[in-house]
């Protein structure tokens, strides 16, 4: 009899069915199975969401156009304030306020190796030819020029400065979250330093090659938003559930379009380079006939404006499925919300990224010229050397040409 009561006792389910914790990088059934329902196309508050979208971006084209208007230190700048905010973003990610709380100081710490890093990676953007630009002033003159020149053995020792912190900051039983946040905070500094420089690097070699490439990504982007918007049926990739086949392929079109036809020197009062100076081509006699015209006008520059733009419409997009991949394997809808109805800079930024990088080898494999010319030689001359140093160079260049010149004769 208590062997028959101690059978009835709560046992194992009978229906063979065990259950399993779904890990944390696995898509639930439910999404995958209504994936369409997640489309633009199907969403009731789609509206709404585009208004709030829409104003926000009106006020970033407006503040976007202002700085571009002030120049490229402006621009420059900028670009460091989104890093700033990025950099928090991803730092908020893996924070643990219960962790946090047992060791004060140790967000500082995270930040002294971030301004690091940037002194680092900007340093020698304030080269003697900008001290020369902003001041006259002796004392402060020498002393930027004393900071550029051990410029590299201040970073360093900042940076063991901070190793050193992190090393006397150790806590029992808060290794493995100590050392995961060393590991993390450097992954920030890679990504963010590593492809933002790339940017920088874009701007002083003129602002039209850092325009060019972030415009392409900004019109990708809307264009792949509308067309999602009013025609998207088909689901792109699992990662982003709310893109399209739809939205990619008539962002891709807008995108070439836009790189080739948006491109015009009109508005410039200075010679322009021959990347910006029309060439003629003949057009084929049964178009001449019907239109009357003989030959077009294009710019050297829209043909390289044309491999961007495929870059941009193809393979700059992979950046943001990446950040959503990156997004769902943390559980989080957007990295922040800064931005009302785009959520936060990294969301932002992840593609600009990807484009600048490329942008910037485009341009020096295939635009820059390989040889040395006379302009380039005097613009590293003017941002390399100080006044002093010129005039020294100037002297013994004529020297040099005077021996020259009564050797001929």
């Amino acid at each position: 009899m208590q062997k028959d009561q101690g059978s009835s006792a709560p046992s194992t389910p009978t229906n063979g069915r065990v259950r399993h914790r779904r890990r944390s990088n696995e898509f639930p059934v439910e999404m995958s199975r209504t994936n369409g329902n997640h489309l633009l196309a199907n969403d009731h508050n789609k509206y709404r969401s585009m208004w709030i979208r829409a104003c926000s971006s009106l006020w970033m084209l407006g503040g976007f156009l202002l700085i571009l208007y002030l120049g490229h230190l402006y621009i420059w700048a900028m670009v460091v304030i989104i890093q700033i905010f990025m950099a928090r973003e991803l730092f908020n990610l893996l924070r643990k306020a219960h962790e946090d709380k047992r060791l004060p100081g140790f967000r500082i710490l995270n930040w002294h190796f971030y301004f690091t890093a940037m002194l680092f990676v900007y340093g020698r953007i304030f080269s003697h030819g900008l001290v020369n630009t902003v001041t006259s002033d002796k004392f402060f003159y020498r002393l930027v020029s004393r900071l550029i020149k051990y410029q590299m053995v201040i970073c360093y020792f900042l940076y063991i400065a901070g190793f050193m912190w992190f090393i006397l900051t150790l806590k029992k039983k808060m290794y493995k979250y100590q050392f995961g946040q060393f590991a993390w905070t450097h992954m920030i500094l890679i990504v963010v330093f590593t492809q933002s420089a790339f940017t920088v690097a874009n701007i002083f070699e003129g602002i039209f090659w850092f325009l060019l490439p972030a415009s392409l990504i900004a019109v990708n982007d809307v264009a792949a938003y509308f067309f999602g918007f009013f025609f998207g049926k088909t689901p792109l990739i699992k990662l982003s559930p709310k893109k399209t086949w739809e939205g990619f392929i008539g962002a891709s079109v807008a995108t070439m379009i836009s790189a080739f036809v948006d491109l015009s020197t009109g508005w410039l009062h200075c010679d322009p380079d021959p990347l910006f100076k029309p060439e003629y081509y003949p057009l084929p006699v049964w178009i001449s006939q019907r239109l009357s015209w003989k030959e077009i006008a294009i710019l050297p520059v829209q043909w390289h404006a044309l491999w961007l733009g495929l870059f941009a419409s193809i393979i700059a997009p992979f950046g943001g499925f990446f950040a959503s991949g990156f997004k769902r394997a943390f559980k989080i809808k957007d990295f922040g919300d800064s931005i009302p109805g785009h959520g936060g800079f990294t969301d932002r930024m992840d593609c600009q990224m990807v484009m600048a990088v490329f942008a910037y080898i485009y341009h020096q494999s295939f635009v820059v010229p390989q040889d040395y010319t006379v302009e380039m030689i005097i613009n590293e001359i003017l941002s390399s050397l100080t006044l002093e140093e010129q005039q020294i160079l100037y002297t013994k260049l004529g020297q040099i040409l005077q021996e020259r010149m009564l050797g001929l004769y």
